[in-house]
């Protein structure tokens, strides 16, 4: 893993991500109590702008026992009339305190479980592939946790990512008593890893979120989950090991074949996160979603093993992204240039090239574009922050601005400083969908010209768009 020591489970090298043949969720087993799905005739059957974790921690969360959100106050109204999102209240924590005096009445694990149950689901996503003619179908397992009580669903992104551009793969959402439900994708934000579901539902009992900033290290934290795809239903506690713990890794970007490194702010746990927990609710002591469990690490690079390192995304980090994927479909806001960059390679720094980010291509009519960036110039800066990689690009962009700002880029261009203003666009759909059309052409182009050209395309680096 690039600039990291450590591994991270993920979707190629998790075990319990179905193969090419008759991988199946376990049956869950029913649970006493009304769930309250409706008005689909249900089927029974034995499944702002930080960045994405590669971590495939796969869950299918049940539902059942009392319900959980009762004297709570509602956090927001969407527009849409029955989409209510319940946020809780607790009393502060004294750190200072060494024995809880219980006055603000934290629950017991058991009624914890009882309570929120209900509110959990088991995602299954299932993607048909034909081989040498052959078709046969394979399933990934992830959870997530009802919002509202007229059907949206969150998780994780990767846990549904096979989804996002191929409408042959099908999501399933299950309720403890084995109900399960055909979940359409609202929108997902795969810096952040998170997405939103939506099932054809009313009446459910949805969970009610909390204040991740409340949190302290040492306080009480439990999970529900689906560990090793098996052990269905799994209540796990553990505490708060550290907050606002960044963390990196490495992906490969889909499109080009190239090396992308994501980072994450997320809280630490020592709560028991398997492949099986993807997705999932962490909820305080007093049963309220503070996170959603994202990824764990595994073992360094030199082979030595790593337990009790969960991760899980604060959820005061993603109620934003939550709401503006249930109104917009994507995150509102996020500043988009419209170029692709690469690292200038150590090799040519040692020859007195600036380091920075390598502009690889423009997208007509980008916000870039229309500033006058070009091919082969190298960014250095953004306004007075220092630029040395196509990493520290995407850091500065995603961190310190948002569509419709405007900004100074500095630049290196044949040996010659430019500056150019730029007022940034926002990503979106349609934005996007003007970059892909020529990614690929770009690429060929790349691909033809390795031999010589320009010379930055014979270095190696991580593609980034913006």
């Amino acid at each position: 893993m690039a600039d990291n020591e450590f591994n991270f489970y993920n979707s190629e090298n998790d075990g319990y991500r179905g193969g090419f043949g008759d991988y199946a969720d376990p049956s869950p087993a029913p649970v006493p109590g009304p769930v309250g799905p409706g008005p689909e005739s249900p089927r029974k059957r034995p499944g702002r702008f930080t960045k994405r974790a590669i971590a495939l921690l796969l869950a299918c969360v049940v539902v059942g026992g009392a319900a959980g959100a009762g004297g709570a106050a509602a956090y927001q109204q969407i527009t849409k009339p029955d989409t209510v999102v319940y946020q809780g209240e607790r009393p502060t924590v004294d750190v200072d305190t060494v024995a809880n005096s219980n006055d603000g009445q934290p629950m017991t694990p058991e009624q914890l479980y009882a309570a929120n149950l209900a509110s959990c689901v088991g995602i299954t996503v299932n993607t048909t592939v034909n081989i040498f003619g052959q078709t046969t179908t394979s399933a990934a397992s992830g959870s997530g946790f009802v919002l509202t009580q007229d059907g949206y669903i969150v998780t994780n992104y990767h846990v549904i990512e096979d989804a996002v551009d191929d409408s042959s793969v099908s999501i399933e959402v299950s309720f403890a008593d084995g109900t399960q439900y055909t979940a359409t994708l609202v929108g997902g934000e795969q810096d952040n890893d998170v997405a939103v579901l939506k099932i054809d539902a009313t009446g459910l009992q949805p969970v009610t979120l909390g204040d991740s900033d409340q949190l302290v290290v040492g306080e009480t934290v439990y999970t529900i989950g689906n560990p090793l795809g098996e052990l269905t239903y799994s209540l796990s506690n553990g505490l708060v090991s550290a907050l606002d713990r960044l963390i990196t890794t490495s992906s490969t970007n889909q499109t080009t074949g190239q090396t992308e490194t994501t980072t994450l702010n997320v809280l630490q746990t020592n709560c028991d996160i398997n492949p099986g927990n993807s997705g999932g609710p962490l909820f305080d002591s007093y049963g309220n979603v503070v996170g959603i469990v994202t990824a764990k690490y595994t073992q360094t690079s030199s082979g030595v093993s790593a337990e009790g390192l969960g991760f899980a995304l604060p959820i005061n980090d993603v109620k934003e992204i939550i709401n503006d994927l249930i109104e917009h479909g994507y995150v509102t806001g996020k500043p988009y240039l419209g170029i692709q960059v690469q690292d200038v390679s150590s090799e040519a720094q040692r020859y007195g090239v600036s380091a920075g980010a390598a502009v690889l291509y423009v997208a007509d009519g980008s916000c870039a574009q229309e500033a006058g960036l070009q091919v082969n110039d190298i960014i250095v800066a953004i306004d007075d922050t220092a630029i040395d990689s196509s990493s520290a690009l995407t850091a500065a962009l995603s961190s310190n601005y948002k569509a419709g700002d405007t900004v100074t880029l500095t630049v290196i261009r044949n040996q010659q400083q430019v500056q150019l203003t730029v007022t940034l666009d926002e990503q979106n759909e349609q934005t996007e969908a003007a970059n892909q059309i020529q990614e690929q052409s770009n690429q060929n182009q790349q691909n033809n010209s390795q031999s010589g050209g320009s010379y930055y395309n014979n270095w190696p680096f991580g593609g980034f768009f913006w």
